[in-house]
């Protein structure tokens, strides 16, 4: 099929170009000419494991472009994926300005019956939205399917060419068939389509998010306790997670959840809730909880240190808000690290992927290495914040030499307390 995917950030670079891997000729849309300069040339403005490799060879093998002219790419595409960002309003709601306008254009652009497909992460309501102004633009048959996406940042390839289910919100049954025979490749596992209306697929993307993100704060509640009351969260995990009806998914405690999506989609539904007269009470606590967390590690290194942090350093590893990444959306990272500039201590840092990000938002303010040893040096303390797959069997030995004193703050609880007593470390995690 001849697809257009408009907007090449995050969700339309990778369906874009894994709609191209599975045989479509597919155009990917930007306004941004330098950023289409580069795509064009094979270079991604993103981290995202598999993904280089996947658009240099569909651009080598012609089905796969990028462009600035989205008429053209409109009129020469049977389906039109708007994937442009719904960033968060000033009252907390996905601004869906982006959308409109590209449905605006996409509509004075048709040519013909066109189906349009909507990617972003939109509130509910939306998708009838866009059929007014393409109505408004345009005589020409199309119809409107809400399609919204389920990656997972550090393994979006994946999780693209082999989806848990696809969601499609549509009335006609013509476009619904056409949508599950664009993803029929992808789903040969048995993994299931999932047919229903456009609201329902819209609020289903904010329902999932706001599930993950209630059990990552539940389990950091418990964690919380079980230092109060002498338990371990391990062993509670253990228990809780192997219930059939809880699972293990998304229940390991930390620092906090960061990133685009769960803070962002969290806040817009429960700005769609109050919008309708609903106030909604676990959400809004779900948020605190998650606030609250992001402190945790901090008031940690503040007690050990009895409030003498000024003039200490510390050695960070880790600062994109999750391995396999370098996003620092909204990053535990920035909340911890801004907590010790406060307090006046020094900060030495690394992370395998984030580095440059972290200069957008820190400057000079902090130190940055390119190993994980160079940037214990000399600190007072390891502070681990993301669970990158090198930090968790470091050597021991060398950190000890390289560190003043055996001190670790683990905001993952990716090393055990037990070997940690006995190698001489005070060791500090979450719950334990």
């Amino acid at each position: 099929m001849n697809i257009c995917v408009i907007g090449t950030g995050y969700v339309g670079l990778v369906a874009g170009t894994c709609f191209a891997e599975s045989g479509n000729d597919v155009t990917c849309v930007d306004i941004n000419e330098e950023k289409i300069r580069r795509l064009s040339s094979g270079e991604i403005p993103i981290y995202e494991p598999g993904l280089e490799e996947l658009v240099r060879r569909n651009l080598e093998e012609g089905r796969l472009r990028f462009d600035t002219n989205l008429e053209k790419a409109v009129k020469e595409s049977f389906l039109i994926f708007i994937a442009v960002g719904t960033p968060a309003d000033k009252d907390n709601s996905a601004d869906v300005k982006s959308v409109l306008e590209v449905a605006s254009e996409i509509g004075k652009a048709m040519n013909g019956y066109k189906i349009v497909i909507l990617k972003s992460t939109v509130p509910v309501g939306t998708a009838e939205k866009v059929r007014e102004v393409i109505s408004n633009a345009t005589n020409h048959k199309y119809d409107v399917i809400s399609n919204p996406e389920f990656l997972k940042e550090g393994a979006a390839v994946e999780d693209f060419m082999r989806p848990d289910r696809v969601i499609i919100g549509g009335n006609e049954e013509k476009a619904t068939k056409i949508i599950e025979e664009l993803y029929s490749p992808f789903l040969r596992t048995g993994k299931p389509i999932i047919i229903m209306d456009n609201r329902s697929a819209e609020l289903t993307k904010y329902a999932a998010n706001a599930m993950l993100a209630t059990r990552i704060s539940f389990i950091n509640e418990l964690a919380n306790l079980c230092e109060q009351v002498g338990a371990d969260i391990g062993s509670v995990r253990a228990g809780l997670s192997s219930d059939s009806r809880i699972g293990t998914q998304f229940l390991f405690p930390g620092a906090g959840y960061g990133g685009s999506c769960f803070p962002k989609d969290l806040q817009a539904l429960i700005q769609t809730a109050a919008e309708r007269g609903i106030e909604l009470k676990i959400l809004p606590a779900v948020e605190e909880v998650n606030r609250q967390q992001k402190m945790k590690l901090a008031e940690k290194i503040n007690r050990h240190f009895q409030g003498g942090i000024a003039g200490k350093v510390f050695a960070v590893w880790g600062l994109s808000f999750k391995p396999r990444t370098d996003d620092m959306r909204e990053a535990p990272s920035i909340v911890i690290i801004n907590e010790l500039l406060d307090k006046g201590a020094r900060v030495k840092a690394h992370d395998p992927e984030a580095i440059e990000e972290a200069k957008k938002i820190f400057g000079d303010k902090i130190e940055y290495y390119k190993t994980p040893y160079d940037a214990l040096a000399g600190a007072d303390a390891l502070v681990l914040i993301t669970e990158w797959a090198e930090f968790r069997r470091p050597n021991f030995e060398r950190i000890r030499e390289l560190l003043k004193k055996p001190v670790i703050f683990d905001g993952r609880n990716i090393y055990d307390p037990k070997r940690m007593k006995e190698m001489g470390y005070e060791y500090y995690s979450i719950g334990r």
